[in-house]
């Protein structure tokens, strides 16, 4: 189930966090993302605390830092919403560097920024720990929807197939002598993204009907019936217990 290669996020390495049974990892970030999303925005050094808590988890994965902060550039969206927002919502104003901003939208950006870059850095840290297929299989251990779990394991898998195709177009393309410049090309990319679309479902139906004929009947069967010790779940627990101790703290200074 799932791809068997590793993912560009994984990193191979030697560690009591890599080590750990995927679903434990999982529930433990989710737990993680829960209690930081529940802390309030004015507790600024509860944030802090928990970037040391993600920093001590790299470390003891053995992630470095340079690793999680290159991955770190896929929030930049949100961070480019959230500098608008001292400008554009509505209430009191203050003075920064002679810069007239929104009080609640300086918070509100704070909010996001802190809770999104909080986030995603656990994320990240997960998928460097985790390769995608335990992942799937966490998944599975956790009772998550057997279809959203298949639809996510034909999605990793196929997704290089599908960006190979692509490529290939694009060489075909070149071959030719195409060359996109300007907007009066866009009718020829919009030609290849419907080619690219039809020889995907064309694919997925082949690939469907392989299925039903060695036995798909619209559920696949679990291959990994691993479970975590006592023990690591403690370890696992540990980091979503110390966010959760902040996050009461900072509910109540």
């Amino acid at each position: 189930m799932g791809a068997g290669h590793a993912h560009k996020l994984y990193r191979r390495a030697d560690s009591p966090v890599h080590a750990l049974p995927p679903h434990a990892k999982l529930a433990a970030v989710f737990g993680f993302v829960v209690v930081v999303v529940s802390t309030p925005r004015e507790a600024v050094w509860a944030f802090a605390g928990y970037a040391a808590l993600l920093g001590v988890a790299a470390w003891r994965a053995r992630v470095p830092g340079g690793f999680v902060l290159k991955r770190l550039l896929i929030e930049v969206p949100f961070v480019a919403f959230a500098v608008l927002m001292p400008f554009v919502v509505p209430g009191e104003r203050t003075t920064v560097l002679g810069v007239s901003l929104s009080v609640p939208g300086l918070w509100g950006a704070w909010n996001v920024l802190a809770k999104g870059t909080l986030g995603v850095a656990a994320s990240v840290l997960l998928a460097a720990t985790t390769e995608l297929r335990a992942l799937l299989l966490g998944l599975q251990r956790l009772r998550l929807p057997p279809l959203l779990v298949q639809i996510a394991s034909f999605m990793i898998r196929y997704g290089d197939v599908i960006t190979d195709e692509m490529r290939r177009m694009s060489i075909a393309r070149r071959s030719r002598g195409f060359e996109a410049r300007g907007v009066r090309h866009w009718g020829v990319l919009a030609k290849s993204a419907g080619a690219l679309f039809i020889r995907s479902y064309e694919r997925g139906e082949r690939v469907h009907l392989a299925m039903v004929s060695r036995g798909y009947t619209g559920s696949m069967p679990v291959i990994d019936e691993a479970t975590a010790t006592p023990a690591q779940w403690r370890y696992a627990a540990a980091l979503p217990l110390a966010a959760l101790l902040i996050c009461l703290l900072g509910w109540t200074l």
